[in-house]
């Protein structure tokens, strides 16, 4: 393989820096140039080696082997190159971080498929609401939705459109009787979510002859956990409010009852995001196909 050995220190102080422009300072070059060094090693292994955003950058697998190979005797580097450039199969740890809301992504059998389809690829998947820089963090790839992706980063379609619901027990229902406006759930026991302890309740959105607006319902139980909700919803706690396909299992058996849908118009849905095209990993390349498959699939 024909490597230009003079890139091998400009990728070091990518590594050390932790930043194309403290790199280039530190090797007195521009920043445009380290960019072009980074892309020519790249292209030559056929790996990409770092997860570039505005915000930060941060070693791939590929990447850190090279990396651990540049401290070995000079012997084994040309080996080292080698097996970064032919690691063409997927395989290796694939860390995802995804919302807690995604069903779809979490509810069984996406993951199956792709590790049925994927054996050499391991995946750890972190679910959290938090809103964080995923290169930063160490993760491939995310899952959220669409109105909360940065726009550095490259999304593909999970899902299609998406709606929020209100939902009840027939129980409770009967009992309280049927909101018929967003406004009657003033007089409702609502069940609501929240991200985080210290954060407010999640305000309830709806929309009125295409006007949106939305509403703290001030609920009288509040929770970070949806199949928390869902457990006291169905069990005649009070109503609740999620994305729809959350509740579609139980409004189908009938456990639960739509409320509110006049009120309640589809928005944009979950997408898997990361942060570059070019020489994509293997086993990244493999889940983006995945999710593109298993979507037309269903």
């Amino acid at each position: 393989m024909k490597i230009d050995l003079n890139l091998l220190p400009l990728f070091m102080a990518v590594v050390e820096e932790h930043s194309f422009r403290a790199a280039a300072d530190r090797l007195g070059v521009t920043r445009s140039a380290v960019s072009q060094g980074m892309r020519k090693l790249e292209d030559a292994l056929g790996a990409a080696l770092v997860l570039r955003t505005t915000r930060s950058v941060n070693l791939t697998e590929a990447g850190e082997r090279l990396r651990d190979a540049l401290s070995r005797p000079i012997a084994d580097i040309g080996t080292a190159l080698d097996e970064v450039a032919s690691a063409n199969a997927p395989h290796g740890l694939l860390r995802v971080a995804v919302t807690s809301i995604a069903e779809q992504f979490l509810s069984g059998p996406f993951i199956a498929a792709f590790v049925e389809a994927y054996p050499g690829v391991t995946i750890d998947v972190t679910v959290t609401d938090d809103e964080f820089d995923i290169v930063a963090a160490g993760f491939d790839a995310g899952v959220r939705l669409g109105e909360v992706i940065e726009q550095d980063m490259v999304a593909v379609p999970l899902t299609g459109e998406q709606r929020e619901m209100a939902v009840a027990a027939p129980a409770y229902l009967a009992a309280r009787g049927t909101p018929l406006h967003p406004r009657d759930l003033a007089q409702h026991r609502c069940i609501g979510w929240r991200p985080a302890f210290s954060m407010a309740p999640y305000r309830w959105a709806f929309a009125e002859n295409g006007t949106p607006f939305d509403m703290a319902v001030e609920p009288q139980i509040t929770t970070n956990d949806l199949h928390f909700m869902i457990r006291s919803a169905l069990s005649g706690a009070g109503i609740t409010f999620a994305l729809e396909e959350n509740f579609r299992p139980f409004i189908e058996s009938g456990e639960l009852v739509p409320l509110l849908g006049d009120f309640l118009p589809p928005f944009s849905g979950f997408f898997l995001y990361f942060p570059q095209r070019r020489n994509l990993a293997p086993k990244m390349r493999a889940l983006i196909e995945h999710v593109r498959n298993f979507r037309h699939a269903r």
